[in-house]
């Protein structure tokens, strides 16, 4: 399918989707007056969004999502690009597929509910362009958030000697020390995406970073590996947190 006939389904459906006679994401699928080549990519975006509020009831459970915390992202058209993006202010054990949005890479929406797309968008779109990934997810878990701020003034943490790093995508070993930056938290996201952007530059073989004080960012090359990532790397910054834990309790 050519960019331009891309951009202007989603335009197109996008009107259905925000008027009051059709809600749902299916109800499009079947409306008689869609093209079949617009039924095909509106399929698709479905099935993302619906695997996307999926995983995003999964981290919840786990509580690595609660409250309204965390966001998703996944790649649906390459180029021009167009990412399916979980709404702003939204609890993610409740999140539904027709709540999920498309946005293009100036962060507009051109498909879904009239809502605001999560304000660190554009931190899933410059993660999406600089590691080519296919699915960005953010967690804040109590783990990964107490020690983005204990090991902050290193500017990271080394976890090496743990069998689950081979869950990681490229490891082969438990030899393997994977480093895992921490960059200040900002809410100027602008500034942050460009802490972001020089970050992955200098850490070309990174599986994910850590904001201090918020939270963990991972991708993949699909939202499967993506949600991979996040489940090893949650695993491991609990197990070294509880480690830290009980050493300092036996002293």
């Amino acid at each position: 399918m050519q960019p331009a006939t891309t951009i202007w389904l989603f335009t197109w459906t996008s009107t259905l989707v925000n008027s009051e006679e059709s809600t749902a994401i299916g109800e499009l699928l079947d409306h008689s007056m869609i093209p079949s080549s617009v039924q095909d990519q509106t399929a698709q975006f479905t099935e993302i969004a619906t695997n996307l509020a999926a995983t995003a009831k999964s981290l919840h459970a786990r509580g690595w999502m609660l409250g309204t915390s965390g966001n998703l992202s996944a790649v649906v058209h390459p180029q021009p690009l167009l990412i399916a993006m979980t709404p702003s202010g939204v609890d993610k054990g409740e999140l539904s597929a027709e709540q999920i949005l498309l946005v293009d890479e100036r962060v507009q929406v051109v498909f879904g509910p009239r809502a605001k797309p999560s304000d660190e968008t554009l931190l899933h779109l410059e993660i999406v362009k600089l590691r080519q990934a296919g699915a960005v997810l953010h967690t804040h878990s109590v783990w990964n958030t107490i020690l983005s701020d204990l090991f902050a003034d290193q500017r990271g943490l080394i976890i090496e000697g743990y069998e689950m790093l081979k869950g990681l995508a490229g490891v082969t070993t438990h030899e393997h020390r994977e480093w895992l930056p921490i960059i200040d938290n900002s809410q100027d996201m602008h500034g942050l995406a460009a802490s972001i952007s020089k970050l992955l530059a200098e850490q070309p073989i990174a599986h994910c970073f850590l904001l201090n004080k918020h939270g963990l960012y991972s991708w993949g090359k699909d939202l499967l590996e993506a949600k991979r990532h996040i489940e090893i790397l949650e695993f491991l910054l609990e197990t070294v947190g509880r480690t830290l834990d009980l050493r300092k309790r036996g002293n």
